[in-house]
């Protein structure tokens, strides 16, 4: 059997051009590779899974390509084979939640003094830098005030807050969003294109929306759906295996609101919470569902939306079809049994409340 190598590791960006959805970053970056306007020290803060890792390698492989095409890499110069191959000694990695103490950081400064073997630049990636000790930042701060003309530092983050401010002024610091879904949706049309995976829009967009943002944990997801669904994605065979509750259950429920049909809405409440699903987890993807619906009566706030495909064209069908009003008053009263489910203690007779509130506002616009 060949041995499996996970999505995130197989496409992992090599190139500023391939990353997803950090343009604000990768452009800045080649700028500065562009014009030779480097700093000596830089930090990569934001979520976990959008790139912060990844576009340091890039920038450490790019600044250090002998025959550089334009701000990209070469790929086939020595330093870019060695950087590939994994045996580049211009780069280094340190992972601050293992070798988080002052020692550590002393080994650090004494090997920064070794001048590069091949390239201009040693570049030294710290990850998860906010979990140096006090005293490790501040045996750190002089070598990254003044370090070598070759030496290069690149620190990750997740929690930017707990990094001291002696730091902070001494980094170029670069702010990394959330991946959005239509970014994260047209690279896992990507992924599946490569792979010979059949889909459809709803599990792509469902993978996207429940990474929040992360890209790693997106393909983490694709992964596990692959794996459970085989070569063809069905967006309710995604759903039970990533333990979601699928966008039918939701287009149902809004249309038995709609009809009044309180019977009809509880019985498919019964049926959410038998397969194991809390309420405050249907309450709020309900309160979420409403909101698309909303946002979709304005062409103005329609591209708010994380849908896209057949799945936006099912939001805009279900939204021209229920007044706005009715949508004011179903989101603020979901928002109200929302809230109230975080202290009640009978989640589920609120929920049920909630739900009859919301299909008797269907009746009186029907009536």
């Amino acid at each position: 059997m060949d041995n499996f190598i996970v999505s995130a590791r197989k496409y992992r960006p090599a190139t500023f051009e391939s990353v997803v959805g950090q343009s604000h970053i990768t452009s800045t970056l080649r700028n500065a590779i562009a014009r030779g306007q480097l700093a000596h020290a830089y930090l990569f803060c934001g979520p976990r899974g959008v790139g912060k890792t990844t576009c340091a390698r890039i920038f450490a492989k790019t600044i250090n390509c002998l025959n550089p095409q334009g701000s990209e890499a070469c790929g086939e110069c020595e330093s870019c084979r060695a950087f590939d191959e994994g045996r580049s000694f211009n780069i280094h990695e340190l992972d601050a939640a293992s070798n988080n103490s002052v020692d550590d950081i002393r080994t650090l400064t004494e090997q920064v003094r070794i001048p590069p073997q091949i390239g201009r630049y040693s570049v030294y990636i710290i990850d998860e830098v906010h979990m140096l000790s006090q005293a490790a930042f501040n045996a750190f701060l002089k070598t990254l005030e003044e370090p070598p003309a070759h030496a290069v530092f690149i620190l990750a983050t997740t929690e930017k807050h707990k990094i001291i401010p002696t730091i902070l002024s001494r980094c170029q610091i670069y702010d990394f969003n959330r991946i959005r879904v239509e970014d994260g949706v047209a690279y896992l049309k990507y992924i599946a294109e490569k792979e010979g995976i059949t889909y459809d829009d709803e599990s792509l967009n469902l993978i996207a929306a429940k990474a929040d943002g992360g890209m790693r944990d997106a393909l983490s997801m694709f992964d596990k759906a692959v794996a459970f669904c085989g070569t063809s994605l069905d967006f309710r065979e995604v759903a039970r295996t990533l333990n979601v509750l699928d966008y039918d259950t939701y287009f149902n429920l809004t249309d038995l609101a709609a009809a009044g049909d309180y019977r009809s809405a509880l019985l498919l409440l019964d049926d959410v919470l038998r397969k194991g699903f809390s309420a405050q987890t249907f309450t709020g993807g309900l309160a979420a569902h409403l909101r698309d619906l909303l946002m979709c009566k304005d062409a103005a706030t329609a591209p708010l939306l994380e849908a896209t495909g057949t799945l936006l064209e099912r939001y805009k069908a279900q939204s021209a079809r229920l007044e706005i009003g009715f949508l004011f008053d179903a989101v603020a009263l979901i928002n109200g049994v929302d809230a109230t489910l975080r202290s009640a203690t009978n989640t589920r007779l609120h929920v049920e409340l909630g739900l009859m509130k919301l299909c008797g506002m269907g009746q009186k616009k029907t009536a």
